[in-house]
């Protein structure tokens, strides 16, 4: 859609596009203005390969502290990881990837740029 937008496409090319209403993509357009910054993982933030390593260990039954000094992190991160995603016993790392982009993902309510927009004004 911003793509379109910037090429300049009309509304109703990029609704008819989208398959959705010309009124929908005006407000997306009209609050939003420009594309969503790319997603950037962040460094203090568990990777899937920290995830599955922790995993491992997990199914080869090593402690906690020993899985945290592996992966060079905190034993506190490892275990509120595991106690997170369902204990020793449950722990998957693709579901536990899973969890972590969807939280990520959470909807957030957008700040207006304008007081007549959400204000009531």
């Amino acid at each position: 859609m911003w793509r379109r937008w910037r090429a300049g496409d009309s509304i109703s090319v990029i609704s008819r596009a989208l398959g959705k209403s010309p009124g929908s993509v005006f407000t997306v357009l009209h609050h939003g203005g420009i594309a969503p910054a790319a997603r950037v993982h962040r460094a203090d933030r568990l990777s899937a390969e920290e995830r599955e390593s922790i995993s491992r260990g997990l199914e080869a039954g090593a402690f906690l502290r020993s899985i945290a000094m592996s992966i060079g992190r905190p034993a506190s991160t490892v275990s509120r990881e595991v106690a997170r995603n369902g204990g020793r016993v449950k722990y998957r790392a693709l579901a536990a990837e899973q969890r972590a982009q969807e939280q990520a993902r959470r909807p957030n309510r957008p700040r207006c740029r304008t007081t007549r927009c959400c204000a009531g004004g």
